[in-house]
């Protein structure tokens, strides 16, 4: 990382970011081709969850290639100056790479299902047979972790 000053080495730091941001943006690679999708998310025990439509693009490159990068962040503004080339950004980040499954055991599912609720606060919910079948869940177990952040008035 070219900016140590900004460098998040905890893990729990990390893992907070990632707990209370609001939207996760998934890279894949589809071939030759880069391509990005924001989710909705759910992260515990090293994994990230999100679902999707049973048939689409992701699920056709998960397939293809499980390979994947996060990023998630918080982004509180811009620090104005005088001079706009020396603007700045108040945010914390983390960006994971990792590898991403298709989730096909009910169990699993709804262990999946249920990080995703809670991480909105959607309280619990006992998902049928039925909306298991017709949603796809997504696991992606975490790799690697790097977090990085500026805000001027926490130094």
């Amino acid at each position: 990382m070219r900016r140590k000053d900004r460098e998040i080495t905890d893990r729990i730091r990390m893992e907070a970011i990632l707990k209370e941001a609001p939207v996760c943006r998934v890279a894949l690679a589809d071939g030759g081709e880069p391509y990005v999708v924001p989710v909705c998310f759910g992260y515990a025990d090293d994994t990230l969850w999100f679902h999707s439509a049973t048939e689409g693009k992701k699920t056709d490159i998960i397939a293809g290639n499980p390979r994947c990068c996060i990023e998630v962040d918080r982004c509180e503004g811009p620090i104005r100056n005088e001079n706009p080339c020396k603007w700045e950004i108040r945010y914390r980040s983390v960006i994971c790479t990792g590898m991403a499954s298709i989730v096909n055991d009910p169990a699993e599912k709804r262990r999946g299902l249920a990080c995703i609720m809670a991480h909105y606060g959607g309280g619990e919910h006992s998902f049928t047979e039925e909306e298991l079948e017709r949603v796809c869940v997504v696991k992606i177990e975490i790799g690697q972790m790097t977090g990085k952040e500026y805000d001027p008035d926490q130094s």
